[in-house]
Formats: C-alpha cells, sequence, structure tokens
C-alpha cells in the first residue's frame, strides 16, 4: 500500500512532456495535440457524423440531427438511438460551446470545406473550450485520404485501410471507365434542391461534385459558388435533359405541374430521386455517403455504359459503413421507390 501511494505521488510530479499528447498536422495546416487514446468524438457537422460512425461508432457522442423513425432500421439500434446534438458548422448550425462543454468530448471533428472561415472557427472553439479540434477536407475526390487521416486520428488504422481501400478501387474504377466517354456522350444536369426544385449548386459546390467528378456537365455551373435560388425561367432555358433531386416533394409536383413539362428531364421522365436511407446518395450530407450514389448516377448518367448489381453494391456499402447489412426486402423497397432505378435498371 506504502509503496503504491508513493508510485501516484510521484507520477503526480511527472512533467507533462512524460506522457506526450500525439501531434496532427490536419487539412487547414493547423497543428492539433490529440490525447493519446480517442473515446468521445463531437461531430461538428453531417459529414463528420458520417465518417466518424464509419470508422469507430462507439466514439461517436451524437448526431448533428437525430435519426427520424424511417431511418432507424439501416443501423444497429445503439448508434439509431444515439442524441440529437446540433452542428458546429456549415448552414444551420444549431450548436454552440456550451453544448460542446456540456457533452465532454475529448475530439471534436469537422469535414468539409479548410477555408479560412473554417479553420478560424476551428481555432476558437478549440480555444474556448482547450478541446483539439481536428479539421479536414471534405471533397469527394479526397475521401480515401479523409478515411485514413481520421483513422489514424482516431486509433482505427487497421478498420481505415479496409474502407480506404474499398473507397479507391471504386473512385478509380469510375474515373478509368468515365474517360473513355466521348465529350459528346456526357449530358448537361441539373440539380433540383428543395420542394420547388429552385435551389442548385453552382460550379465548385460540394452539394453537385458528384456530376462533376462523373464528367457530367452541371448546367448551373457557369457561376463558382454554394447552395443558390434560381427562377424557374432560368432552368427553362437551361433545359436539362437529365433532373437530379434530394426532395421527394419536387419529384411528385414536377411530373403533375404542366409548367414543367416544358423541360426535357420532365417530359421524357429523365427526373431521379436520389435514395435518403439513412443518408443521402447524392447529398445531405456531403459526405462519404455518397460512393454508393457515385455507382447509382453513373448508371443514370450513363446507361449504355454502366450497369451495376444494385442489391449487392448496397448490401456491402451498408455493411462496410453503416455496421449493418440491409434485409434483402429492405433494398428491394429502397429501389422499387418512384424515381430512384436509372434508366438501364427501369
Amino acid at each position: 500500500m506504502i509503496a503504491r501511494r508513493a508510485l501516484a505521488a510521484f507520477a503526480a510530479f511527472l512533467p507533462l512532456a512524460a506522457f506526450p499528447a500525439r501531434d496532427f498536422v490536419d487539412d487547414a495546416g493547423r497543428k492539433v495535440s490529440l490525447p493519446d487514446k480517442v473515446t468521445r468524438v463531437y461531430a461538428a457537422g453531417p459529414p463528420a457524423s458520417v465518417l466518424v460512425f464509419a470508422l469507430a461508432p462507439d466514439t461517436l457522442i451524437g448526431w448533428t440531427r437525430g435519426f427520424r423513425d424511417n431511418e432507424k432500421p439501416w443501423v444497429p439500434d445503439k448508434y439509431a438511438n444515439l442524441p440529437e446534438l446540433g452542428r458546429l458548422t456549415g448552414r444551420g448550425g444549431s450548436a454552440n460551446v456550451e453544448v460542446v462543454l456540456k457533452e465532454k468530448p475529448d475530439l471534436i471533428v469537422d469535414i468539409g470545406s479548410t477555408a479560412a472561415t473554417f479553420s478560424s472557427l476551428a481555432d476558437r472553439v478549440q480555444q474556448q473550450t482547450g478541446i483539439p479540434y481536428v479539421l479536414l477536407d471534405g471533397r469527394l475526390e479526397t475521401t480515401p485520404q479523409q478515411i485514413e487521416k481520421l483513422a489514424k486520428v482516431l486509433g482505427v488504422e487497421a478498420r481505415g485501410k479496409e474502407l480506404a481501400d474499398y473507397s479507391r478501387t471504386l473512385i478509380d474504377g469510375l474515373k478509368a471507365k468515365i474517360a473513355l466517354v466521348p465529350a459528346d456522350k456526357r449530358p448537361e444536369v441539373y440539380y433540383a434542391r428543395g420542394p420547388q426544385g429552385l435551389v442548385t449548386g453552382l460550379a465548385g459546390s460540394i452539394n453537385v461534385e458528384m456530376i462533376e467528378f462523373l464528367g457530367a456537365k452541371n448546367v448551373a455551373g457557369g457561376q463558382k459558388g454554394g447552395l443558390a435560388q434560381v427562377g424557374f425561367e432560368q432552368v427553362v432555358l437551361w433545359d436539362p435533359p437529365v433532373i437530379v433531386t434530394n426532395d421527394p416533394n419536387f419529384f411528385r409536383e414536377s411530373a403533375r405541374m404542366p409548367v414543367w413539362q416544358g423541360v426535357t428531364a420532365v417530359r421524357n421522365k429523365h427526373v431521379y430521386l436520389s435514395p435518403n436511407l439513412p443518408f443521402g446518395w447524392f447529398d445531405y450530407p456531403p459526405g462519404a455517403n455518397r460512393l454508393i450514389g457515385l455507382l447509382w448516377l453513373s448508371e443514370i448518367l450513363y446507361p449504355e455504359s454502366f450497369r451495376h448489381d444494385y442489391p449487392k453494391e448496397i448490401a456491402r456499402f451498408y455493411r462496410l459503413f453503416y455496421h449493418r447489412e440491409p434485409t434483402a426486402a429492405q433494398i428491394a423497397a429502397l429501389l422499387a421507390e418512384p424515381g430512384v432505378a436509372p434508366r438501364a435498371s427501369r
């Protein structure tokens, strides 16, 4: 007993350098001192929630938005029932420093833009809370690197290699095949967001990366920016042959409203509704969840070049990233939703 007390007293006076934290340089060039072991992670935004959950689900202390009843069956119960904590970054940020401190995380993670605005926010929150804050580049093409870096931060390198290898193989395979598609075979696409379908992503927007990644032309890409409100007259002038939406209300109403029949995509029934269980395949959030969406969109854009075994691909991706392989009935119901199936599969 005396020996143990002496050892404890000695340890209390050791310099902190004897128990060094790990240093990590994030994608904003910020040097962050990490705890030796990460056990509680606060995800600053939805893309971070998805990737922390995929890599180390037991470290995630809550979601930026709680799961709805129709989303819960797609992931194990203990993760589906994690609390809603709000988000620190992006549109609709609803959390603040007090919320973060109350949850007592040992790490904050954000994945998305590394621009000065977000880097400054990371520095400010880290200074105010004393909690290390890691910011990673969230571009679609960097997904394998995001996975590897976050896996290192979380201390789950073996798990990270498995998911990064999957991501890299998928991305490289699509790139190689898209490179063979002639320029005149690459369609123009409009992304219709919101119930009216009149919010879209401009050139460089993270919300339309999938269109540009797959070599198609974003009709709203003439101006650089993020999400933007556009007029219906502008959509008519663009007259896209393909429309992709994440809003079931717009999908239904566009087919019913005579005014939309003047748009080629609507008239030819080439309006596609992105699946969104438990996360969107195209957007919402613009995170690693889009990997399965790349397979879906590639077949929509290039029906003569791509055919995918959707039940097999969905089962594999969901098992790897969401820790639960969906049943055949779940997959069939997902693909049976109006507007989901690509032309080649209809």
